[in-house]
């Protein structure tokens, strides 16, 4: 295992048209220095599958993919806003970032990218999960230390389509976040999501343009009031952590297990109150596509300590039912 941390210019390569310096799209004016650094996993690696779940919809602005392979990703860490590229280039990733927050978004990196998971604690009981497992080497459970990031948008995915919640997060990012340090390219308009204090000043009406009813901008701005509450959460085991969350009205086991899921690396945060995970479980593990959440934890009673892991490798297999139950309505609260 190697790593090199370095500071490095971005270079901007200009012409000059009728005496005014013109500067190619998605390239800043200002070049700005960043941090660098390489690290080599000591394990197969697919930066896809592994940073996935960190994206709320194509449009993310707090996220993005590139043709080359890069993920974009902006942050407000500890130490203030930054955007982290990460590439992976034969068997190393290498990674830059910007802005305050640089320095530990890099220290974090091999805890983003799956180096605190242990999924050869993952034993399968199934033929359809071995196989799964088997072409998916590369997938690492990510723990990315920050609880907010996380936190926010799954409270906007409470009770809406996937649809309605992404719109929302980014309508929100956008107007009240700022642009994402650093020489990001234009066409990926990213930006960072609000510190915890712009949250609580969002005006109501902003709330309801977004799409986003009282009940959820209520829970929000319970969170954003107790943030370093929350955050304190990353740090803790997986049972407590989800124990702080739910301390706040609002705040249930579906939303607190799709939240340390991804800021703890949880392997056993099984996502209950799904409307469509029991019957997915279901269809795949015994052919039912009518289980319930007590019907599903049942089913995935021999991968205690591994659950998340064996219904991520579920949505994986590609075994996924014909949808039969409606999906959920889409609501309109600007007509109440």
């Amino acid at each position: 295992m190697s790593s090199r941390f370095a500071p490095r210019s971005t270079p901007t390569r200009t012409t000059v048209r009728g005496g005014e310096t013109v500067v190619p799209r998605g390239v800043p004016r200002r070049p700005s220095a960043g941090r660098t650094r390489t690290w080599t996993p000591p394990y197969p690696l697919n930066l896809g599958l592994t940073l996935g779940p960190l994206r709320r919809g194509p449009a993310d602005p707090t996220f993005r993919a590139t043709p080359d392979g890069s993920a974009w990703r902006a942050s407000r860490t500890p130490e203030g806003p930054g955007t982290l590229r990460v590439a992976l280039r034969a068997e190393s990733v290498e990674a830059e970032a910007w802005g305050p927050g640089a320095a530990w978004l890099l220290d974090q990196l091999p805890h983003l990218l799956g180096e605190s998971d242990a999924p050869e604690a993952f034993v399968p009981r199934h033929r359809l999960l071995a196989v799964t497992a088997h072409r998916r080497p590369g997938l690492r459970l990510i723990r990315t230390g920050l609880v907010l990031e996380s936190l926010i948008p799954s409270i906007l995915e409470q009770k809406v389509t996937t649809d309605e919640a992404y719109r929302a997060w980014r309508l929100l990012v956008r107007k009240f976040g700022e642009p994402a340090p650093g020489p990001v390219p234009a066409q990926l308009r990213m930006h960072v999501m609000p510190d915890p204090r712009t949250w609580t000043l969002i005006p109501s009406w902003e709330w309801h343009k977004a799409g986003v009813d009282d009940k959820r901008a209520s829970t929000i701005l319970r969170a954003a009031r107790v943030a370093a509450r929350m955050e304190e959460a990353a740090a803790m085991e997986p049972l407590q952590a989800q124990a702080r969350l739910e301390l706040i009205p609002g705040i249930g086991p579906w939303t607190s297990a799709e939240t340390i899921q991804r800021s703890n690396g949880a392997p056993d945060a099984v996502t209950v109150g799904d409307l469509h995970l029991p019957g997915i479980i279901g269809y795949a593990l015994a052919d039912d596509r009518t289980a319930d959440d007590e019907e599903m934890l049942r089913l995935l009673t021999p991968y205690e300590g591994q659950r998340h892991r064996a219904a991520r490798l579920i949505l994986l297999s590609g075994r996924i039912p014909t949808r039969r139950k409606p999906g959920m309505p889409k609501f309109d609260i600007s007509k109440l």
